[in-house]
């Protein structure tokens, strides 16, 4: 386990310097093509791979975003042989809770990760 909560943290620590640098796309595409491993994945695997992300961010010297947590989990899923969904997100402005520059069911699409 300690291996997989040190490996969680190297990711947590490149996303995080993609995120400084503005490169979202980088990181979008360092996720979207991560190789899926060729083993077959441990029954546990995928429970173990969120509690070593979880045990990362803990340790993390300041808050894991949402988005490094997210890209590390994925890229480590992908690695153990765990294909997911694909790693997407959208934005969209509202005005008085509509949505103004979108199709106005965008946020039943969508997770509302943050209002600014």
């Amino acid at each position: 386990m300690f291996f997989l909560v040190l490996k969680a943290y190297l990711k947590l620590i490149r996303f995080d310097l993609y995120l400084a640098r503005g490169n979202f796309a980088v990181l979008y595409n360092k996720v979207r093509d991560y190789p899926v491993g060729a083993h077959l994945p441990r029954p546990d695997a995928i429970e173990e791979i969120c509690s070593a992300v979880d045990m990362a961010s803990i340790w993390y010297w300041k808050e894991a975003l949402c988005l490094q947590r997210s890209a590390a989990t994925a890229c480590l899923l992908k690695h153990y042989g765990i294909p997911q969904m694909p790693f997407k997100a959208h934005a969209w402005v509202e005005v008085d809770g509509r949505v103004v520059n979108d199709k106005p069911y965008t946020p039943e699409m969508y997770a509302v990760l943050d209002r600014c």
